[in-house]
């Protein structure tokens, strides 16, 4: 059946083959009032992405871009695991993540300037379970922006990486993503990368590297397919004004500052900060003078900070030296401490010059893992969580407080992610984590000192990880062809700088990476020099910590509960939770011990009186131990027949003492030596094939 178009527009359709599946763009089938609207197609998977541009002007001093992820569950075949919630609502945080990662190579393709209000939606109508539909989400977004008329200086395509038995493969399922060592998105533009985003169980540097060099390659078809549609609609070019400090008033605020930058505040934070602070109150003191009423603050204060920004990339490129006065590679003073809190499971203080996050760890039973209900996983948990809190008085502002924001989800995911590859099994270690990375002060790169923070009190929680983490962030300053990167940026640098780039990992290798360019793509080589030169950094912020507190420590926290496992046959798991869980519940009752079952028969027991673990154990083990051949147990005669008798060995489980297996010398009635509740020794002498149990009383001591 033909779909009608009120606007009698032809419905546009572009395809082209997109590792190893027909990607397929299509326009005027729906949103017909939409400023662009695509709907993208890629194996079962349809996502529609949706961009309007406002028509008001708008009177803000920064670009009021927003690119959100939609999840619908429907799209899944799914109504959502909540009791009360069944609709969607508040996204998910991996929907807010996978949001950021649409945003982060889009936003800095606009030019500097455009205040226009562009909003864009990436809504998921149907899911392919074979593969996650993130970067197909991206190349709707980008497609719908290509048909607004906005300056926008795409298309922008992506890949998610893995890694097979030393291949690389986009598009893996979720079987596949298990056995992969490096979960790798890549996204950028025809010409260069400009977004990086990793989790990765250790990989070397030169191993990541050469993975974007491949996704860069691959995701090609997907932006000449963008360009292609693109001038297939011919949408109109925007009319637009772009919000820049005047030239007259740029060069009049460049010969204002001409002998204050540089040298004069080439000072160690937040020594540089106070002089800037001062240097920038006066500046708006004399030029309010000299002009009067008429005097446009805002305008000469962006020119003001235009011009501290070209100062610092002066410095580095023509005297390779920094705003704080530090070399290119050098890193800001290091402090750490642990033990902190007294009363918590494990705490940490990492100080890098003026970022300073404070850790805290908790253990609990494995039962407190939290649940995970999205579009793409059911029934999933997470057994370590990272949260990270940053209030407005770690910068020096006032700010409302509230949940947490994008950013904050975005850089607790990040620090969480570096600690994921480290952490001990279950089966090992049985407990659930959490770990809260209280920000005190920031000055550049808290996601890294909250890694760093994560690790230290991870081990003086004394959860044995396998190996520590540190993190660094990096920064890059391109003079045309020349980098110059940076090692360890603060804000300055950051601001002022083209790329923003955190690395974090252990001696082996990568475990988390991020990297956003605010230029319009870089080549591969680049991003290699610099994964390389942050492996030195990192380097040397381990050995800092390890200064601090080698090993994780031999003991738990005394304030910690104590967690004891035990592994049974699952067939037995019914046994132990007993008819409408009255057995689990009598346990539960008498012990005091909190029980978690898994459903592969892991057992875990907590509690804060070892003697009464110790009890429900032993509990759990009588209702479920299997018999053993060779091993003497303590039985009760249940039952004597003439040619033997039965004993119960262990609960539900009786085995049968043949007449010649009673003594060494001849019995001639099993009357002679056993009684109906009698309490003996019997060692198990066999299992038939039916699971029948030969006992044997002979060689016994009694």
């Amino acid at each position: 059946m033909a779909t009608i178009n009120p606007y009698g527009k032809d419905i546009i359709t572009v395809t082209t083959e997109f590792e190893g599946r027909p990607l397929t763009l299509e326009v005027n089938r729906v949103g017909f009032r939409t400023s662009g609207s695509v709907l993208v197609t890629y194996g079962d998977t349809v996502i529609l992405g949706s961009a309007q541009v406002g028509t008001r002007p708008i009177v803000l001093d920064y670009f009021p871009l927003s690119i959100d992820y939609e999840e619908k569950m429907y799209a899944a075949g799914k109504i959502s695991g909540s009791r009360f919630i069944k609709r969607e609502g508040r996204p998910s945080d991996e929907a807010i993540l996978i949001g950021r990662i649409i945003d982060r190579p889009i936003r800095p393709l606009f030019p500097k300037g455009y205040r226009q209000e562009v909003q864009v939606v990436a809504s998921v109508l149907s899911m392919d379970p074979s593969f996650r539909p993130d970067m197909i989400a991206m190349i709707a977004a980008s497609s719908a922006l290509m048909l607004t008329g906005t300056p926008f200086d795409g298309p922008v395509a992506g890949l998610r990486i893995g890694r097979l038995n030393g291949k690389f493969k986009a598009f893996l399922s979720p079987e596949e993503r298990e056995q992969s060592d490096l979960d790798l998105v890549v996204a950028g533009i025809e010409s260069g990368i400009t977004m990086v985003e990793a989790g990765a169980d250790q990989v070397p540097e030169e191993v990541v590297a050469d993975a974007l060099a491949w996704a860069f390659e691959h995701y090609q078809p997907a932006i000449k397919l963008q360009q292609e549609l693109a001038e297939k609609v011919a949408p109109a070019t925007q009319e637009y004004t772009l919000v820049l400090p005047e030239e007259g008033i740029q060069q009049e605020v460049d010969a204002w500052v001409k002998g204050k930058l540089g040298e004069a505040i080439r000072r160690p934070y937040p020594e540089r900060n106070e002089l800037v602070n001062q240097l920038r109150w006066t500046f708006h003191e004399e030029m309010g003078e000299k002009i009067g009423d008429d005097y446009a603050n805002d305008k000469y204060d962006e020119a003001f900070t235009l011009a501290v920004h070209k100062d610092v990339r002066r410095g580095i490129v023509d005297d390779n030296l920094r705003p704080d006065g530090r070399r290119l590679d050098e890193i800001r003073p290091l402090s750490s401490e642990v033990g902190v809190l007294p009363r918590t499971h494990g705490s940490s203080l990492f100080t890098r010059g003026m970022t300073q996050g404070l850790n805290i760890v908790t253990l609990a039973p494995l039962s407190y893992a939290q649940l995970v209900d999205t579009m793409e996983v059911s029934d999933g948990e997470r057994r370590y969580m990272h949260h990270y809190n940053a209030p407005g008085y770690t910068v020096g502002e006032v700010q409302r407080l509230g949940g947490p924001g994008r950013r904050e989800i975005g850089h607790g995911y990040l620090a969480e992610r570096a600690i994921l590859p480290v952490l001990p099994a279950e089966e090992d270690f049985p407990y659930a984590i959490r770990s809260v990375t209280e920000i005190m002060s920031q000055n550049g790169s808290t996601s890294m000192a909250a890694t760093c923070s994560s690790t230290l009190a991870l081990m003086d929680a004394g959860v044995p990880i396998t190996a520590p983490v540190s993190g660094i962030a990096m920064g890059l300053m391109m003079d045309g062809n020349t980098p110059y990167i940076l090692s360890d940026i603060a804000d300055a640098e950051d601001f002022a700088g083209d790329m923003d780039f955190k690395s974090a990992g252990t001696a082996a290798g990568i475990t988390a990476l991020q990297m956003d360019m605010k230029v319009h793509g870089l080549p591969v080589e680049i991003l290699r020099d610099a994964l390389l030169t942050a492996k030195k950094g990192r380097a040397h912020i381990l050995e800092h910590m390890l200064t601090t507190l080698a090993e994780p420590r031999k003991e738990l926290s005394p304030y910690a509960p104590r967690i004891e496992k035990i592994k049974i046959n699952p067939e037995k798991i019914g046994a132990v939770i007993g008819k409408a869980g009255e057995v689990i519940n009598k346990i539960t009752a008498e012990t005091g011990a909190e029980i978690d079952i898994k459903e592969d028969g892991l057992i875990t027991v907590a509690g804060s009186d070892p003697s009464k673990i110790q009890q429900a154990i032993d509990w759990i083990r009588s209702l479920t131990e299997e018999a053993e051949v060779g091993k003497i147990y303590t039985g009760t005669v249940v039952s004597l027949k003439d040619f033997g008798a039965f004993i119960n060995i262990m609960p539900g489980q009786d085995g049968m003492v043949h007449i010649s297996q009673l003594s060494n010398e001849r019995v001639e009635k099993v009357e002679d030596v056993l009684h109906e509740g009698q309490v003996v020794k019997a060692k198990l002498i066999g299992i038939d094939e039916r699971g029948r149990l030969s006992l044997s009383l002979k060689d016994v001591e009694q």
